[in-house]
């Protein structure tokens, strides 16, 4: 079975509203980030991957397998949706134990695989801690047990360091990247630095359209030498903002040192400066707005 993803000319509506619109791509084995604003349509998609969704048209397969086929979908494909939750006075063992039956485990094979999904998740000392006592790290890396307990091929997460704290977020991203050796991980969030430390290839969603598809090489390429940073006085902080796309703002009394991309030398006094994925990902973004401006 061949690990990779298909989307042909894939759309959906709801009603009157295009949530997604002929999306195509192609996700091979290993980390993919999924890149876009709150609304974008990141979600209706995992949906339609994961069969949740039904897709209004074009062609979706996952390993070969078509996403018409819902229950063969299901058993190669694992999910951790941003609104995971369990019943909050279970146990970590007991919680994931009724999910793999859910899933339909048999007991024997649920004995030898749950204590084996907690301490992959770091969560084998926390066996009898309930759901409801969990921090927010924990409960996301339960989800994660969820979605691996039946060995996928596919992993989807949708949102899931979001509200995290740094330390749980780095420890979350480096699970993600330690499962996806030999599977395929979607990474579907709004937070550039999830998407920078962990992926390699990435598509940038909004509007339910592929604006960007490629590396994140490829990605930072379109901003190589509009990168620049110059200190002002916070007084004329608002002025540059209307007038340029200002990716950094730091403060310290009456002065700011800002970061700011432009397709020339903004300001004189302008220091050269190395572009990062935010400033590429905003710039695709204020392109995008401004094309639309003149239409």
């Amino acid at each position: 079975m061949e690990t990779k993803i298909e989307i042909k000319d894939l759309s959906k509506n709801f009603g009157k509203k295009q949530a997604l619109r002929h999306v195509d791509l192609e996700i091979g084995q290993g980390m993919f980030g999924l890149l876009g604003p709150n609304g974008a349509g990141k979600t209706t998609l995992m949906k339609v991957l994961v069969a949740l969704t039904k897709k209004t048209s074009g062609e979706v397969t996952l390993c070969g397998v078509p996403v018409s086929q819902c229950s063969q979908i299901r058993k190669i494909v694992g999910y951790l949706p941003q609104d995971f939750s369990m019943y909050g006075n279970m146990g970590a063992y007991e919680a994931l134990d009724y999910l793999a039956v859910l899933s339909g485990m048999g007991k024997k094979e649920r004995a030898k695989k749950v204590p084996l999904m907690l301490e992959k998740v770091n969560l084998g000392d926390q066996h009898k801690t309930k759901v409801r006592a969990m921090s927010g790290g924990m409960k996301r890396r339960l989800g994660i047990a969820q979605a691996i307990i039946h060995d996928p091929k596919v992993i989807v997460v949708d949102e899931p360091t979001a509200g995290l704290d740094p330390e749980e977020r780095v420890r979350f991203r480096n699970l993600l990247c330690e499962i996806a050796k030999d599977r395929i991980v979607i990474l579907s969030t709004h937070i550039v630095g999830d998407i920078e430390a962990t992926c390699e290839n990435i598509a940038v969603l909004n509007l339910g359209e592929i604006l960007f598809h490629g590396t994140v090489s490829q990605l930072l390429e379109s901003v190589r030498g509009k990168a620049y940073t110059m200190e002002i006085s916070t007084m004329e902080l608002p002025m540059v903002q209307e007038q340029f796309l200002v990716t950094g703002i730091l403060t310290n009394g009456s002065t700011a040192s800002i970061k700011i991309i432009a397709d020339g030398l903004p300001m004189e006094g302008a220091k050269p400066a190395s572009p990062d994925v935010e400033d590429a990902y905003m710039y695709l973004m204020g392109q995008l707005s401004a094309s639309r401006g003149r239409e």
